[in-house]
């Protein structure tokens, strides 16, 4: 192995760690103020990417079905509540939040083509058919379950995941697909090729990261959030709402994820299933972050990344098993020196 092959690998292991550090960093969060360990976000990786190759190719986006299905049920769990706490007023905003938006993109992917927008609307579209599924399967699924314990979500998350997984092969087939990149060009440095796409993924990543950290330390949900993350008796008492702090973390970790999905479309072809060994290095990352710090848990990612793509030309038919069983080491040294605390605690 010479120099230029160490340098191209050390850029795709970065590349691939960016978009772990992000699924890394939205996991965190999500563990951080719900307990939950959220596997589901790999999914939305995929369905990022493929709504937008959707959208691109003139298709119906599967989405958009599901989007109304939970946005219905929410409403529905949303009115039981109101109609037995006599809170009608609460009722119109629920319906506009969950039902009335999912309704106008259906409307409007019906009567315009999406396939003509320029890419930047095409993302944003994108999104928006995307990230509303995080706060829409926290009200539906997590919220009713919030004082249940950490296994029990964990086996929810994993049930998610998997029915995720079978509706991505329902609404986008088989097939993996790729999306034009968002700029086009390279440089070359030495006997190294740096793309576009690639300064993208990794300068979106940092940009992410440095987004994220000034929402926590400097706005007032950021700082509702960390409160939750910290004490959730406390924070109650304080006045956040919990049922918002859950809405609000599912909707920032959907977004960094389906953002991961669509930086990452360009790069590698995806199917309906690659967001499945996506998110579960994105677990690995934050376990090696202990699920509770951010920084540790991006360098983990960037680890992971680096670990991924030597071992792919070492080993490559071992590149996953590698990957996977360093968590192993982990969890066996923060079992033999780490305080363990009770649940019920």
């Amino acid at each position: 192995m010479d120099s230029s092959i160490v340098i191209l690998l050390a850029q795709d292991g970065i590349t691939n760690g960016a978009i772990y550090a992000l699924l890394a960093l939205a996991l965190v969060m999500v563990f951080a103020v719900t307990r939950v360990i959220f596997i589901p976000l790999g999914q939305y990786v995929a369905y990022g990417a493929l709504t937008l190759a959707a959208l691109q190719g003139g298709k119906y986006p599967g989405t958009i079905w599901l989007l109304l299905l939970l946005g219905s049920i929410a409403l529905l769990m949303d009115g039981w509540s109101a109609v037995r706490e006599g809170r009608f007023a609460d009722l119109g905003r629920s319906a506009l939040g969950n039902l009335g938006v999912p309704a106008l993109l259906a409307v409007l992917l019906t009567f315009f083509n999406p396939q003509n927008l320029p890419l930047p609307l095409q993302v944003i579209l994108a999104l928006m058919l995307v990230v509303p599924l995080g706060p829409l399967i926290y009200r539906v699924i997590f919220q009713p379950l919030a004082e249940a314990t950490i296994l029990t979500l964990l086996i929810v998350s994993v049930a998610i995941d998997f029915a995720m997984l079978g509706l991505g092969l329902l609404f986008f087939g088989p097939e993996a697909f790729r999306t034009p990149a968002f700029s086009d060009g390279s440089w070359t440095i030495g006997e190294v090729v740096i793309s576009a796409q690639t300064l993208w993924v990794i300068g979106s990543s940092a940009l992410s990261m440095g987004g994220l950290y000034y929402f926590f330390e400097r706005t007032v949900y950021g700082k509702a959030l960390r409160a939750t993350a910290l004490n959730r008796i406390g924070a109650r008492l304080m006045g956040i709402p919990t049922e918002l702090a859950g809405r609000l973390t599912f909707f920032v970790s959907a977004f960094v994820s389906t953002f991961a999905g669509i930086l990452l479309a360009p790069i590698t072809p995806i199917s309906y299933d690659t967001g499945l060994l996506i998110g579960l290095k994105g677990f690995v990352a934050g376990i090696l972050g202990g699920l509770g710090s951010y920084p540790l848990a991006a360098v983990g990612a960037i680890f992971v990344g680096l670990l991924e793509a030597f071992s792919s030309f070492w080993a490559s038919d071992y590149k996953e098993v590698i990957v996977f069983t360093i968590i192993i080491p982990v969890l066996l040294w923060r079992s033999l020196f780490t305080h363990h605390v009770e649940e019920e605690e």
